[in-house]
């Protein structure tokens, strides 16, 4: 029997030091480049790295700690691994950063001898990499390397003319445009880094519980109850979570037990919770940071990515409010009071402001002008001058510095991620494989935009299963970019709807890792919860298609008011009229040939010919009036369907 390692001992301890200093150098800088002074574009890439990478190693040794796989026989080689692993990466961090001195005041070419700590670098931030996000983002960054150094000999398309060692280093490592140092990570740092910060701060300050408070009272008169409540907490939660997972922690170990006290089964309990988390990352202002690269990535204004995904995500939430409706009326549940727990304090309405300033002083900063990550800063600012409102952070204030530290930490594990990414970048552009992708998805698709985006659809929930919605979001729109660009959509629709499906696939099963994460908190089985989440979530792959063929639900793309109001209306009847078919259930127990019939009405009047959507409208219509006019003559035991 192994014995858990002693966190107080002195290899503990120096580890929880440097990673706490690194931490707050690493927050310091973030805070400094967003709201005080530039940092020079070398260092900041160069220090990001270094800090990341002590923090990294900090958090890892800590997740084998708690797997008790530190401790028996061979710590030491742990320890010495670790000390290895420091050495290479910062080795290969100062390579980088004297490359580029050189390159920035003498005619300098990248030499056989700068290969070697490259080589060393790209090792050891996989490693990492795959120790802190699994085995996923790994096998994508390995791919990057492998398939340059070895891509030549593979046939048809995925042959490339071939890359010296020296080459990879010069594409994966020296260079500020792709690779692990490239503009993805100067992204990251200079405007993603400082969002991440504030959300952590905002759960820390209290902000987070409110909100559920707010929610369980903003829906005390619906027959979903706290299922209706774990909607709303979570699609304001989540939006500045950026993690899933985080979100369904934060709020689902509350709301879970509640929505299965309500009456509702374990099973639906994880899977609402689940939906709506992964929801939180399509919903703005902040989108889970996503919204920030995107409009790095697409050139258009932070303000318009947040206005382009107002509508298609409130059709998201629409959805999962209509599900939780159709199945509490399944289920018999009716509208019950509050309890004294749930009502508003004046406590509670005070730390409102916790969340409502932030937010506003975001929002005024981009109207007057200010930078994205200007904004960030000073929301942090306005943040924790308000924090002292809450009385427990007045009691307790440390809690303010260890959510700095979490935020902190938070950001430089995405760091390691984006490195992964960044050596997929760089070896896309460097061999055009995103470019003979798109070709051949433009052979596959014909002259049909449907099936080139259900092509492109499926791509994307494959490439983005198992991993976080940001690094899903960047690997997607590299490979399939290019390809649903080619189908005549703008750049902004390209992206949003490549960014959907990677929101989704963390609802897909078999890698239906939300689902996964729920499943425990409500006791349920976690592939039945998968496959609940993807029923529950099924809105999210219908809602691309609809922006994808009226841009105008983008609003800020061909916007026009009457198309836009009639397309809003008939997406929202598709949706009732999906949710109760996938339920078998409206006011009454449904048919399966009623069933079948809602589901191609729903389908057809999305169609955008008038003449096959008016007459799919109209039978909706009559089958909506059909299940009310059967639902009232009923007896009680049909309508139940017992």
């Amino acid at each position: 029997m192994t014995t858990q390692a002693n966190p107080s001992s002195g290899i503990g301890k120096l580890y929880l030091l440097l990673s706490a200093l690194a931490c707050l150098l690493l927050g310091a800088i973030a805070l400094y480049s967003s709201g005080i002074g530039l940092v020079e574009p070398k260092f900041h890439r160069a220090a990001g790295f270094a800090l990341a990478l002590v923090i990294g190693i900090t958090a890892s040794r800590a997740r084998r700690e708690a797997n008790g796989s530190v401790t028996g026989a061979r710590p030491k080689m742990h320890l010495v691994l670790d000390a290895l692993m420091l050495a290479a990466g910062l080795w290969a961090i100062w390579s980088f950063f004297f490359v580029q001195t050189q390159m920035e005041t003498v005619l300098y070419d990248v030499t056989q001898a700068d290969a070697w700590p490259a080589l060393a670098g790209l090792v050891v931030f996989l490693e990492l990499c795959r120790r802190l996000w699994g085995w996923g983002l790994f096998g994508v960054g390995a791919f990057g390397v492998l398939y340059l150094l070895y891509g030549q000999d593979l046939p048809g398309i995925m042959a490339h003319t071939g890359f010296s060692l020296k080459e990879v280093a010069e594409a994966l490592w020296y260079n500020t445009n792709k690779g692990v140092f490239g503009s993805i990570t100067n992204i990251v740092l200079s405007t993603v880094f400082i969002f991440i910060v504030f959300g952590v701060l905002l759960e820390g300050t209290g902000a987070g519980d409110t909100l559920l408070k707010f929610a369980f009272l903003a829906t005390r008169r619906t027959r979903g109850g706290p299922a209706h409540a774990a909607i709303l907490a979570s699609s304001m939660f989540g939006t500045m979570s950026g993690s899933t997972v985080a979100n369904i922690v934060g709020t689902g170990t509350f709301t879970i037990p509640m929505i299965k006290k309500r009456g509702f089964s374990p099973t639906f309990a994880a899977g609402i919770e689940a939906t709506a988390s992964s929801g939180g990352q399509i919903m703005p202002p902040i989108m889970g940071a996503a919204a920030l690269v995107m409009a790095d990535l697409t050139g258009v204004g932070y303000l318009n990515i947040i206005v382009a995904a107002l509508f298609p995500a409130l059709f998201y939430y629409f959805s999962l409010f209509a599900a939780v409706t159709v199945e509490a009326r399944r289920q018999g549940i009716e509208v019950q009071p509050m309890s004294v727990d749930d009502r508003i304090t004046r406590v509670d309405l005070m730390n409102s402001v916790l969340f409502l300033g932030p937010i506003a002083t975001i929002i005024g900063c981009l109207v007057a002008g200010f930078s994205t990550s200007a904004a960030g800063f000073y929301a942090v600012v306005i943040l924790l001058a308000l924090s002292v409102i809450n009385p427990d952070v007045r009691s307790d204030p440390m809690r303010i510095w260890r959510s700095f530290l979490k935020g902190s930490q938070s950001g430089a594990t995405l760091l390691i991620a984006i490195a992964a990414i960044g050596i997929l970048v760089g070896s896309l552009d460097s061999t055009g494989l995103g470019l003979k992708l798109a070709n051949v998805i433009a052979t596959i698709r014909g002259e049909s935009l449907f099936s080139a985006l259900l092509v492109a659809m499926i791509g994307a929930l494959v490439l983005g299963m198992g991993m976080p919605t940001l690094p899903a979001y960047l690997i997607i729109i590299l490979v399939m970019g290019p390809a649903i660009q080619q189908l005549g959509v703008s750049m902004l629709t390209a992206h949003m709807f490549v960014f959907y499906y990677g929101v989704a696939s963390s609802l897909t099963p078999p890698v239906a890792i939300a689902a996964y994460a729920a499943a425990p908190i409500a006791g349920a089985n976690p592939l039945m919860t998968a496959f609940m989440s993807f029923r529950l979530g099924m809105a999210k792959f219908i809602i691309p298609f609809v922006f994808a063929f009226y841009p105008t639900i983008l609003i800020i793309e061909e916007f026009s008011l009457l198309p836009f109001l009639w397309i809003v209306a008939r997406t929202c009847f598709c949706i009732w009229l999906f949710s109760s078919a996938l339920s078998g259930y409206d006011r009454r127990k449904l048919t399966i040939l009623e069933i079948i019939v809602r589901f191609i009405v729903a389908f057809t009047m999305l169609v955008p010919a008038p003449a096959i959507h008016l007459p799919a409208i109209l039978v909706g219509v009559a089958l909506i009036a059909w299940d009310m006019r059967a639902a009232r003559t009923a007896p009680q035991h049909v309508r139940e369907g017992s």
